[in-house]
């Protein structure tokens, strides 16, 4: 059975849920979806897309960097939405993260965790 290493940062929320932030196995980094909650008190951050977007994707980086990782090491994110709506505005802020431009699923769904209205996961090449 290959080594499980599991990522525990104070520098991302800690998870709300009996999963880790991120697990390292056989060369590749999973991370949990991040959704704009405040590493310091887990708290809500932002009430627009842009804001709770640019929050995401720096929690998404605090794991990253946990693993000596960049943005530059992801290769596949799957983004979800509140709202289809938000792809355009959702997409400016993910674009000034996302240089490499890794492949990509974005879907709309239903209901996201505390309300918010984006996550982002993310697997990174070691």
């Amino acid at each position: 059975m290959p080594m499980l290493n599991k990522t525990s940062t104070p520098n991302a929320p800690a998870a709300i849920g009996p999963y880790s932030q991120a697990i390292a196995v056989n060369g590749f980094l999973f991370a949990s979806g991040q959704i704009p909650l405040s590493p310091a008190d887990g708290a809500i951050v932002g009430a627009t897309i842009e804001e709770q977007a640019e929050q995401a994707c720096k929690n998404v980086g605090a794991i990253l960097a946990a693993n000596g990782l960049g943005y530059e090491d992801v290769v596949k994110t799957t983004c979800f939405l509140a709202d289809m709506a938000d792809f355009a505005a959702f997409n400016g802020v993910y674009g000034k993260y996302f240089t490499g431009k890794p492949a990509r699923s974005c879907v709309a769904v239903k209901e996201l965790p505390k309300q918010v209205l984006c996550e982002i996961e993310v697997i990174a090449a070691l």
